[in-house]
């Protein structure tokens, strides 16, 4: 199974709250309330993405944790390389030298392209459609889901997603049908 671990999860987690108000700071205990996560987690996350360039960290009493770059300009691939080190699906993928195989492997060539069918995708949802996704299919006040119809629909106004017949240039759709 494909999955991000739940460290890379709360990271963007953390980082879609903080795009709520982009040019706030915020200290990890106000985060870690507003996230509901425990705030070990959530200084322990804040302190890599610091370190690594996506957050500015600063200190003194209005000290806090603000993003260093605009939420449309923070991709997910970006987030997760971040936090899990280089997309990749298998070891050879993203690193030559690691598997006995390798040099005469018959797929090795298809699960790099694979892989950056993969990356490519992740690279062009930024935080901010992230964001704008999640606030379009969230349940309404009567605590319904929202339909397959209605989530077929990229996060840009509405435009119904392309199919596998009609390939579309739009860097916000969710659509990574291969």
């Amino acid at each position: 199974m494909l999955r991000v671990s739940k460290l890379t999860d709360y990271g963007t987690v953390i980082l879609a709250q903080m795009a709520l108000s982009p040019a706030a700071s915020y200290s990890a205990a106000s985060l870690a309330q507003q996230v509901t996560l425990p705030a070990s987690t959530v200084s322990k996350l804040l302190k890599i993405m610091s370190r690594s360039g996506l957050l500015y960290s600063s200190r003194g009493k209005q000290g806090g944790y603000t993003l260093a770059k605009a939420p449309q300009e923070i991709s997910l691939a970006e987030v997760i390389e971040i936090l899990e080190g280089p997309i990749g699906l298998t070891q050879c993928s993203c690193q030559s030298g690691l598997c006995q195989i390798e040099s005469h492997c018959a797929i090795r060539q298809q699960w790099q392209g694979i892989n950056g069918v993969i990356h490519e995708a992740l690279q062009q949802v930024s935080l901010e459609a992230l964001l704008r996704q999640s606030v379009q299919t969230r349940p309404s006040a009567n605590n319904r889901k929202p339909s397959a119809r209605e989530l077929e629909f990229s996060v840009d106004n509405n435009k119904p997603l392309a199919t596998n017949n009609e390939p579309s240039a739009d860097k916000e759709n969710f659509d990574l049908k291969m």
